[in-house]
């Protein structure tokens, strides 16, 4: 949720950055705000001299009952004032309640260094590591090789549930839950973090919190006759921990990281990456979630960034890094970079990980403050990144890591958890 005083005092550069984003969102609602919004300072102000004036009023009274005079006109008055505060009071609420919903929609505004563009073809590379792998045999996509050897089964799937499921089976299941266990032990041993197991169901206010809905309620799976719906990443629960909250902060930053399953309806995704592990309505990911001073929460972005890339390149596979475009920001992120792994298959690198900061939109959403070295609370910064998608991790290693006689080699950090093997 933006700033209501930085809207109210300059509606049009709020205008502009909102146009930046080429969404085609209609910033006439920023004009219907700021008039709901002074309308209700013009209420306000009014408020408070009728009740000015009944206090005034109310003073009297005494005076004239101990003088014998009559005070049926003076009690007439303060009816006739207090029913007009309580006619301004309901008002009052409708007001807050419109500004609420389209404070609601209204989307993030982009950093001044975010790059202009429409789309992620407009996204700026600013590094890459590893090489992607040569080949001197024909590679297989990872729905193939997982099938062939018989640790991926997509039918089972389908038959269970539909499509955009999968059932992973024998070392595929080990493989992914290799995964889960090497990338928490990564950040919580050695990148700092804390861990989190969070619920998987969340309330709707946890869902507004972070700013999933009312937006996106038709990629959210909600629980029939409930206020309850499946989260579509750990970041929803992890921060609604602190929802209306003070934090101190001398303890910032805040670190967690959490495993989850996820799941997603992927309503605008029809046709795209059907086949394969890239797009599934349920899939695992390790979330990395940071709690900041404002002053420091870009410091503290590109930190949380290297903490993503260490396991991509604990792991071995290529990638890079680009920022995203103003276009393709997303409706809650100020600043975001995607992390993208090399993928043989699509002859192209596919987005792993996205880590935001959100500045204080989350927060002002959530009511997640944090108190200064003044003792004054204020509105903190909330960060996040994956950690990194698990079912893409696994398509990734299947693919970079095949060999032409159709088996897999475990990478070497892995395979302490995979007990010992070299190859699946």
């Amino acid at each position: 949720m933006l700033d209501l005083k930085k809207i109210r005092n300059n509606p049009e550069a709020i205008k502009t950055a909102l146009n930046d984003r080429g969404e085609n969102f209609d910033v006439s609602v920023i004009d219907e705000v700021v008039a709901l919004d002074q309308r209700r300072r013009d209420i306000l102000v009014e408020v408070e001299e009728l009740k000015n004036k009944r206090n005034t009023d109310s003073a009297k009274i005494p005076k004239l009952k101990k003088e014998g005079l009559p005070v049926d006109e003076i009690m007439a008055e303060m009816k006739e004032l207090a029913d007009k505060i309580k006619g301004f009071d309901v008002e009052l609420n409708e007001i807050d309640e419109k500004i609420k919903y389209i404070m609601l929609r209204i989307p993030n505004i982009p950093h001044p260094d975010v790059p202009n563009g429409d789309t992620d073809e407009d996204n700026v590379e600013v590094k890459k590591f590893g090489e992607p792998r040569k080949f001197d045999f024909e590679p297989k996509e990872h729905w193939t090789i997982g099938t062939d050897r018989n640790i991926l089964d997509f039918e089972a799937g389908g038959k269970i549930t539909g499509s955009r499921f999968t059932v992973y089976r024998g070392l595929g299941a080990r493989l992914e839950r290799a995964i889960i266990s090497f990338f928490l032990d990564k950040h919580v041993d050695e990148n700092g973090y804390t861990e989190i197991l969070p619920p998987y169901m969340v309330n709707r206010n946890s869902m507004i919190g972070t700013g999933q809905l009312p937006k996106f309620e038709e990629d959210a799976f909600r629980v029939a006759d409930t206020d309850y719906y499946l989260i579509p990443t750990a970041e929803v629960p992890v921060t609604n921990l602190y929802r209306d909250e003070i934090l101190d902060g001398t303890k910032l930053p805040i670190k967690h990281a959490a495993y989850s399953a996820c799941f997603r309806a992927e309503a605008g995704s029809a046709g795209r990456d059907t086949r394969g592990l890239v797009r599934q309505h349920q899939f695992n990911k390790v979330e990395l979630v940071k709690f900041v001073k404002p002053e420091e929460s870009y410091a503290e972005l590109e930190k949380l960034v290297k903490d993503a890339e260490s396991v991509l390149q604990a792991l071995g596979l290529a990638y890079r890094i680009v920022r995203i475009c103003k276009g393709d920001l997303g409706f809650t992120a100020a600043f975001k970079y995607d992390l993208e792994v090399w993928m043989p298959s699509y002859n192209r690198y596919v987005e792993i990980s996205s880590c935001s900061n959100f500045e204080d939109f989350q927060a002002r959403r959530a009511n997640i403050k944090y108190r200064d070295e003044n003792g004054k609370p204020n509105f903190i910064h909330t960060l996040n990144g994956s950690g990194v998608a698990i079912g893409r991790t696994v398509a990734a290693i299947l693919e970079n890591y095949q060999n032409e006689d159709g088996t897999i080699t475990i990478p070497e950090v892995l395979r302490p958890y995979m007990g010992g093997r070299d190859f699946i």
